[in-house]
């Protein structure tokens, strides 16, 4: 199995060298045409696979804005996380209510938050929003290659404080069985992120098994949907990332989560197929592959 090609372009866009001349100066209705924008709290990469680097790419391929809240530093390359250092929560707080009062955000985004103080931070600033945003949590506890995203356990944050905040969760298999703790099966896990509070939980299985690759949508308390992708060989950085802000993204376009999902894992499977190796270390998804038509 194949899945059928598709690009996703951000609409009404093409890459500059395709862009017809501009005979008349633009107006200013004209620069505040609609872009949505999408908030991503989460860390930094600097080897520029995950993390908010990811977020970033990821969010303007699809036609939105991206806004960014910084919550950890860290020493990471294409092979593993080496240290991480949360950002002051104050901070992290500052930084997004700075965001919040200036522009029209639609979608939240969150990644790894570094520690367990940052993660209540973020809660504490989401919870006294309302109306509530849409919110998309990537439940980050560690990187690919095994390192940990925290100075601490946040698990218990993500829980009991921002699961019942979530639109959709993206946990990965080793994900959802360290949230659902005894949870014997997948599909106990997929019931009990809903039982927690989440809207949608979204199980990725690329990190375990062989064979195709098997994601999981729970919602109104049951599974609604397995996708099946064929599994690509090799090993991905910055996956989680991609999906997660692919999701909302679609989500700020206007797709309702259900149809998010299925359209963000097809461009996440198109980013791994034309995955690319800048270090010695993992690929890299290719977030603009759609890009590559319109080379010279």
């Amino acid at each position: 199995m194949h899945p059928e090609k598709r690009c996703i372009v951000p609409l009404g866009h093409a890459p500059a060298n395709r862009l017809s001349s501009v005979s008349e100066p633009a107006t200013e209705s004209d620069m505040q045409h609609e872009r949505p924008v999408v908030l991503t709290i989460a860390g930094h990469d600097p080897g520029g696979g995950a993390g908010q680097q990811a977020d970033i790419e990821v969010i303007r391929a699809m036609g939105c804005h991206p806004a960014s809240v910084l919550t950890c530093l860290t020493i990471q390359d294409t092979h593993d996380v080496h240290d991480v250092r949360p950002v002051e929560p104050s901070w992290v707080r500052r930084q997004a209510e700075a965001v919040l009062a200036d522009l029209p955000v639609a979608v939240i985004k969150i990644g790894a938050l570094g520690s367990a103080a940052v993660a209540n931070t973020v809660a504490d600033l989401l919870g006294e929003r309302s109306p509530r945003l849409p919110v998309v949590l990537d439940p980050v506890l560690a990187a690919s290659g095994g390192g940990r995203l925290s100075t601490d356990p946040v698990a218990g944050v993500l829980r009991e404080r921002l699961l019942p905040l979530a639109t959709i969760a993206t946990p990965n298999i080793p994900e959802a069985r360290e949230l659902c703790g005894a949870a014997p099966d997948l599909d106990s896990c997929g019931r009990e992120l809903l039982a927690l509070g989440c809207e949608y939980a979204l199980i990725t299985g690329a990190d375990e098994g062989e064979g195709d690759v098997l994601n999981r949508l729970y919602g109104e308390g049951r599974l609604l949907q397995v996708e099946r992708w064929p599994r690509l060989p090799g090993r991905y950085h910055g996956s989680g990332c991609t999906l997660a802000s692919a999701l909302a993204a679609l989500m700020a376009r206007g797709m309702a989560p259900g149809d998010a999902s299925q359209e963000a894992q097809r461009y996440v499977w198109d980013t791994l197929e034309a995955g690319y190796r800048p270090g010695d270390g993992q690929l890299l998804p290719d977030r603009f592959f759609w890009a590559a038509e319109y080379e010279t």
